[in-house]
């Protein structure tokens, strides 16, 4: 809870104003983080702290629009059922008076510490930027320790989004940053009591370990070692399109490698895309009290299409992933919906089809819906499945491709992935969102849509004989979310 308390009082009173418009809202999100007003964005500090799940957000209670950000604050016992809290922070200090961004947090003997970056301009619109702290004892009421680390030389302010883990007896931090040279770096700093923080020096970004120009400005890095492999997850913006790959205006991706935190060094391969769909930025990782990788990604994209969703007119937009396992195989992160989504299937209608070139199935599903499609060979071409009409998938010459009626109603927009077979899909349906896991989360899309509310057939087609079990439930339960 923030300790500003006439800046809560202001984010109640747009809450409880705003609780009749979301309730008749029909791409309302069921399941999914999403805030109960204003714009919501980057996950930060996620931690699991005194047997509850912490999701900490980036969050403009007063608008939808980007502006001062504070961090708002979902907690849970079990990942399926939450509770909005009081806001965390608030940009109510002169080194964070333009915004709390984005940052992380740790438990250390009994206290969670928060960091983030405090974002200030001045009249010129000149940014400055400091790397923050905040204190609590309870999870809930922080206390602000102000700038424990300052910009270094030889970078932009473009310095941002802390996160911080223990390595052996001293503290790490990774920081996206852009040098001075415009170049996009995800650099590190150390420290021993968490208060006092020295520059330690880049460890990744444009023209280091084999990379050539790779983006102007880096930004939510997450370090992290993960069943032999240490991952770097980054965010690079100013990335060209290369075919089907970095087709959103900024891409979030991973890095698999080496690291070695005495010699400031991390030794790494090629960048992949965590998430082939439209709207996937900002992801970031905790590890919960069952020993288990879990990430949250912001759902959303500032790009051109974002002030065309619908949902602005109720004065809210964008919402979280939902929480995914990660584990390495071969060289590849591989994301998992968390077990525990299970709880919330209603009654299960399952189907055993068996279709013959170019016949179609056909079948009515709930608007907050798991849908499993496992097939009884590999296909290697020939598949189409719409869902709710404003959502088609395809896989056809070794691509799998998503496409999405454009949110401005100007025809219709694809990402696509290259796929050497189709063996299963899992997909998480709600309302106004699709997150598609392709053969056991080898590949994900993540999109919102926003289709007629009343229009709820799937249709699934395929070009060669092929049986398959076509399962699905209804997620839709009453108090997931509370606030």
């Amino acid at each position: 809870m923030v300790q500003n308390m006439s800046y809560q009082k202001q984010i109640d009173e747009q809450i409880e104003g705003n609780r009749t418009s979301i309730a008749k809202d029909p791409h309302r999100l069921q399941y999914h983080l999403t805030p109960p007003v204003g714009l919501l964005n980057d996950p930060n500090g996620l931690i699991h702290f005194k047997d509850k799940y912490h999701v900490f957000f980036q969050w403009n209670p007063f608008e939808t629009k980007h502006g001062k950000k504070s961090w708002g604050h979902y907690t849970s016992t079990d990942l399926i059922h939450w509770t909005l809290e009081k806001a965390a922070l608030a940009p109510d200090s002169w080194y964070d008076k333009d915004g709390c961004y984005s940052g992380s947090a740790i438990e250390h003997e009994g206290r969670m510490y928060l960091f983030y970056t405090g974002n200030v301009k001045n009249e010129f619109d000149e940014r400055s930027t400091y790397q923050c702290l905040a204190v609590s004892d309870d999870g809930m009421t922080f206390e602000k320790k102000g700038p424990v680390f300052n910009l270094p030389d030889g970078y932009t302010p473009h310095f941002r989004d802390p996160k911080v883990w223990k390595d052996g007896q001293e503290w790490l931090m990774v920081i996206g940053a852009q040098n001075s040279k415009e170049q996009g770096e995800a650099v590190l700093a150390k420290s021993s009591n968490l208060e006092d923080w020295k520059f330690a020096g880049p460890i990744a970004g444009s023209h280091m370990n084999g990379l050539g120009d790779f983006g102007y400005m880096w930004e939510c890095p997450d370090l992290f070692h993960l069943d032999g492999k240490d991952i770097l997850i980054v965010c690079p913006q100013g990335l060209g399109a290369e075919g089907d790959r970095y087709k959103n205006l900024y891409q979030a991706g991973y890095f698999v490698g080496t690291f070695d935190g005495e010699a400031i060094r991390y030794d790494h391969g090629s960048f992949s895309e965590l998430d082939r769909g439209f709207d996937f930025y900002a992801p970031q990782t905790m590890v919960d009290g069952k020993g288990r990788r879990i990430l949250f990604g912001w759902m959303g994209m500032t790009d051109d299409q974002e002030q065309n969703q619908p949902t602005i007119k109720q004065k809210w937009i964008h919402a979280l992933t939902i929480p995914r396992v990660l584990k390495v195989k071969d060289e590849k992160v591989i994301q998992t919906p968390v077990p525990e989504l299970e709880e919330l299937r209603g009654t299960k209608i399952g189907h055993e089809v068996t279709l013959k070139d170019g016949e179609v199935f056909t079948e009515t599903v709930f608007p907050s819906s798991e849908v499993t499609v496992n097939f009884d060979a590999p296909l290697i071409d020939g598949f189409e499945l719409e869902i709710r009409k404003d959502i088609r998938l395809v896989f056809e010459k070794g691509r799998f491709i998503v496409e999405r009626k454009s949110f401005s109603g100007n025809g219709s927009e694809q990402r696509a992935v290259a796929l050497k077979y189709l063996n299963s899909l899992q997909i998480y349906i709600d309302h106004s969102s699709i997150e598609i896991f392709i053969n056991g989360g080898e590949e994900v899309f993540t999109c919102r849509y926003f289709p007629d509310s009343e229009n709820n057939i799937i249709r699934l087609k395929v070009e060669e004989a092929h049986s398959f079990d076509l399962c699905h439930w209804p997620l839709e339960k009453e108090g997931i979310i509370m606030f």
